[in-house]
């Protein structure tokens, strides 16, 4: 999968980088990360990859086309995993959705 301008525009965003931050991280060029998101120039494969692993280190997921459009999301910590499954196990009444 190759990322697209937006996904790592918004990546960026997400893991609170600046282009320079960014650009120093993956060793590509500010200009070229800002061209490419801003849809003035694609860079080639091998680009878009460095700037893809720079920012999966930073913990951006990167989602594929998967019939809902192509996205980016945050990786979530341990400390969010055990307490989404304390709540997910705590039981109790389950309650109907629907609002009237």
């Amino acid at each position: 999968m190759m990322i697209t301008g937006a996904q790592c525009r918004a990546a960026r965003a997400l893991v609170e980088w600046t282009r320079d931050k960014l650009a120093g991280n993956s060793g590509v060029d500010a200009l070229v990360v800002e061209e490419f998101e801003r849809r003035i120039s694609l860079p080639d494969r091998e680009i878009c990859d460095t700037l893809q692993t720079a920012l999966e280190s930073a913990g951006a997921v990167f989602i594929a086309e998967n019939g809902g459009g192509i996205g980016v999301r945050l990786k979530l910590n341990r400390s969010d995993v055990k307490r989404i499954g304390i709540l997910e196990n705590e039981g109790g009444i389950v309650g109907i959705d629907a609002v009237p």
